[in-house]
């Protein structure tokens, strides 16, 4: 394709590998230590390297990237850093998977052995979706791409670990976690997966000591039972406080439990009072803690009973264990009666195995004192939250927030940089693998086992992706960075604690705002899955939308705060608007072949309507800017494509066309195709963020341009306030009004478009007549007009239709432009087919039975049926009258 050339169709797929190989050579992406300039840093949420490109990545990367766009255009140095992340338990299964079907384990080739086969993986397949990103248009500064387990990023982990030990923030002890028996391995609270089934709910009885009495309880997992330490009831429940400080018998087992009292006990579930198990449940261990409750776990990590239940049920899985257990409360006399019970099951994210609550020793962050200053600074607004309603959110969190358990039962991962003393038992937290012991110089050193959660990584992305804690240029430069986009899913888990870090490692703030995304929903509302069928492969809607379409839609679908309903089929939006841009590029490249096009900054032979575009720009200029600046990003893509579409290529180039194609003078065509050009640039710049490829490729073309030019590095639009002039919009705008009545006249009354049609306008108002009489030029290219008369006191003809405008008449005389008999009968025939369809819509919302049956939906679409019929037929009936006059 030569220069100031466009194909006759918009094909994104030969436009957009083009220019991102283009802007990947030029080096535009390239951030780098400037003091001329400020910084503005983006640090990308770093998928997952088991990853594949959602909607969800698609919508976060590409509000990321119009940011990163926008900044780079208004003169900022502007630095996104893109990044993976190692994904411990979800890499490790992945590889593990492999090995299986090579009939091996991880425990048949030995902890070294195994991580050279996933780091062998991660190579070959860890770069996938970063790949996929690069199809999407992100203007990533590829030459800092980080992963979460490289060697610096290593060492920071290792650093934060240490001085969080050294402060004593960093302990080992027992606690309740969620354990996976298949990963075999703790997990954080968001790799849990809470799904609905239906399960039983078991009444059993606990016979109270040296009485005749007993108290039952409810449970939902009787295998734990063999667990139990007391039983616990309301202090407010009156049934039950003649048992507070008494002790029941353990059925099966024989085993004194104490009767206590705690409010965290739900009076409604079940029977009110509840059987106490706390190396088995997390609102269980906390009562023991308060009331000094005994601890026995009845599990081993495989979730089978182990030694500290009686010898019939060791070694039985814990569902085998269940049978066993509620047989022989049966045969005892001690089941009352078994309910069906739907509840929330948490299973591990990964294998879908059915977590086990579990007591066991782990690695933990004290997150209190963490947590009080990463509030503060978000109620005081040195970071903004957008939408706000997240702060509220955020802050029941960190009020309430709870140990962090940091250690996972894994290979693939930071190892916990602690050492063991085998002889001594010395414990050494050390940056490199001590030699001997500190204590009794022994030589018999080992590290501990496990590997740190991998949120304990990217919770220092922010200053770790810039070589922290080494003291560097970029580090001073970019840091903090200025925006976080992420999803509000894990506000807590990532976000929170990456504020926590900043404040506790950099003294400062990470970032400056944070945008929280939408949940991508289909058009039915329901959550985007793979089980559903619902979620669309967005590398198959860019084959067949391409990217600029597949961004600018589901931007143009995300409402600040409010869910997304996506469907494929809207990025008809993306690819209509592209085609609508493209075809307008075009026009103006095909008609100024020949001419040399001015930077029109005098701006001559101005008329209203050229007036009128150049207010509209820079009105859409500032809009624009206040959208992006407010993160109202939907909004901004409405405002550009309003501009766009409606103002630029619906109007101001149809009116322009006399002008181009019959000028005055050469000098005007030049002055008109000139301004008109450097009105559509202006756009394009405006719209670059959004939709970078396209806007590139007629940027380009719209003239002769030099290599290592590109719209990308343009300074994006300022606005010129002179040339905001809203008494021009107002003229303007009754022009328009104008124009779109007598196009509707013309619809309604089904006027041939190939014939011209005059047209009478009784104004009274001396302006707006001289507006009229001033651009009837613009009415007869159009609206398809002959001959226009403007005056005061016309009556309106025979056989005319008519409308108002601003109280102003406009009649157009149909004799001649239409059979009237045979326009009569047709809206006859229409009159009558809605009559009757209203009346039947009117009989179906009188019918009761139908009111009190049908969903609300369906009444309302009834409702709205019922007013379009009604407006329908006035209109009709109204039409009907202008030919019988």
């Amino acid at each position: 394709m030569s220069k100031r050339e466009l194909a006759k169709a918009y094909n994104p797929h030969e436009v957009e590998d083009k220019w991102y190989e283009y802007w990947m050579k030029n080096g535009y992406f390239y951030a780098k230590v400037n003091p001329e300039k400020k910084p503005y840093t983006i640090v990308m949420p770093p998928p997952n390297i088991t990853g594949m490109l959602t909607l969800g990545h698609v919508l976060n990367n590409t509000i990321q990237d119009i940011y990163i766009r926008w900044k780079r255009m208004q003169g900022f140095e502007a630095c996104w850093i893109p990044g993976t992340d190692h994904a411990g338990i979800a890499t490790q299964n992945v590889v593990e998977k492999a090995l299986a079907k090579e009939g091996l384990r991880r425990e048949d080739l030995g902890r070294e052995k195994f991580l050279e086969r996933v780091w062998k993986w991660k190579e070959e397949y860890g770069n996938t979706i970063i790949k996929q990103l690069k199809k999407l248009g992100v203007s990533c500064d590829w030459k800092r791409e980080r992963f979460t387990m490289d060697e610096g990023l290593s060492n920071a982990v290792k650093e934060v670990f240490i001085r969080l030990y050294e402060k004593g923030l960093i302990y080992r002890g027992k606690y309740i976690v969620n354990w996976c028996p298949r990963c075999h391995t703790a997990l954080a609270d968001d790799e849990v997966e809470y799904k609905e089934q239906v399960g039983k709910l078991w009444y059993i009885k606990y016979p109270i000591e040296n009485s005749n009495d007993f108290i039952v309880v409810a449970t939902t997992r009787p295998e734990t039972m063999l667990g139990d330490t007391a039983v616990a009831v309301n202090p407010k429940d009156e049934r039950y406080k003649h048992l507070i400080g008494k002790y029941a018998i353990l059925p099966l087992v024989g085993r004194k439990l104490p009767v206590i009292a705690d409010e965290i006990v739900d009076m409604e579930f079940g029977t009110g009072a509840v059987k106490v198990t706390p190396a088995h449940d997390p609102n269980d261990y906390l009562m023991a803690t308060k009331h000094d409750l005994a601890l026995v776990v009845a599990m081993d990590t495989y979730a089978r009973m182990n030694e500290n239940v009686p010898e019939k049920y060791r070694g039985l899985d814990r569902y085998e264990a269940r049978r066993e257990v509620v047989k022989d409360l049966e045969k005892q006399g001690y089941l009352v009666k078994v309910e069906d019970y739907t509840h929330a099951v948490g299973r591990c994210y990964r294998c879908d195995t059915i977590i086990e609550p579990y007591l066991s020793d782990q690695w933990f962050v004290k997150m209190k004192p963490l947590a009080e200053k990463a509030l503060q600074v978000v109620l005081d607004g040195k970071i903004k939250f957008y939408p706000e309603r997240w702060i509220k959110v955020y802050e029941h969190w960190m009020r309430n927030v709870r140990d962090w358990c940091i250690s996972r039962q894994i290979w693939w991962g930071h190892r916990i940089p602690v050492y063991y003393c085998d002889d001594c038992g010395e414990i050494m937290v050390e940056r490199e693998e001590p030699k001997k012991c500190k204590k009794c110089e022994s030589t018999k050193i080992r590290q501990d086992e496990d590997v740190l959660d991998t949120w304990f990584s990217s919770w220092l992305w922010p200053f770790s992706t810039l070589n922290w804690p080494e003291d560097n240029p970029d580090l001073r430069y970019f840091y903090p960075t200025d925006l976080l986009v992420t999803g509000p899913d894990i506000i807590f888990f990532w976000v929170a604690r990456m504020i926590m870090a900043g404040l506790e490692f950099m003294g400062e703030i990470p970032f400056k705002e944070v945008y929280f995304t939408s949940i991508i929903r289909d058009e039915f509302g329901r959550k985007m899955s793979k089980s559903l069928g619902n979620s669309p492969d967005p590398l198959d809607v860019i084959k067949e939308y391409g990217a600029d379409a597949l961004r600018f839609t589901i931007v143009f679908l995300a409402p600040l705060g409010q869910d997304i309903l996506f469907s494929t089929k809207k990025c008809e939006i993306g690819r209509n608007f592209a085609n609508k841009i493209w075809n307008a590029g075009r026009f103006l490249i095909i008609n100024s072949e020949g001419i040399e096009i001015r930077d029109e900054l005098k701006f001559e032979y101005l008329d209203l309507a050229d007036r009128w575009i150049l207010s509209e720009l820079n009105k859409t200029i500032n809009e624009l800017n206040r959208a992006l600046e407010t993160y109202r990003i939907n909004d901004a893509t409405r405002i550009i494509y309003d501009f766009l579409w409606h103002d630029f290529c619906d109007w101001y180039l149809e009116i322009i066309k006399e002008r181009i194609y019959s000028p005055e003078s050469e000098e005007e065509k030049i002055s008109v195709l000139s301004r008109a050009i450097y009105i559509f640039e202006t756009a394009l710049k405006l719209l670059h963020p959004f939709m970078p490829f396209i806007t590139e490729e007629i940027w380009q073309n719209l003239r002769e341009r030099k290599e290592g030019e590109s719209i990308m590095i343009e300074s994006f639009p300022v606005a010129d306030e002179k040339w905001i002039d809203e008494a021009i919009s107002k003229n303007m705008k009754f022009v328009q009004d104008v124009i779109i009545a007598i196009r509707s006249i013309r619809g309604e009354m089904n006027i041939p478009h190939t014939k011209l049609c005059d047209v009478i306008i009784n104004i009274s108002n001396d302006e707006r007549k001289n507006l009229i009489n001033d651009y009837i030029t613009y009415m007869k290219r159009l609206a398809k007009v002959q001959n226009v008369t403007v005056g005061s006191g016309i009556k309106r003809p025979k056989f005319s239709a008519s409308a108002i405008v601003l109280g102003d008449e406009i009649f157009i005389p149909l004799e001649g432009l239409i059979d009237l008999e045979v326009e009569r009968k047709r809206l006859e025939k229409e009159i009558r087919r809605y009559e009757t369809m209203l009346i039947e819509t009117e009989k179906k919302l009188n019918d009761q039975n139908f009111i009190s049956r049908a969903p609300a939906d369906v009444i309302e679409k009834e409702k709205q049926k019922y007013e379009n019929f009604k407006l329908t037929l006035e209109k009709l009936r109204q039409n009907y009258a202008y030919l019988v006059e």
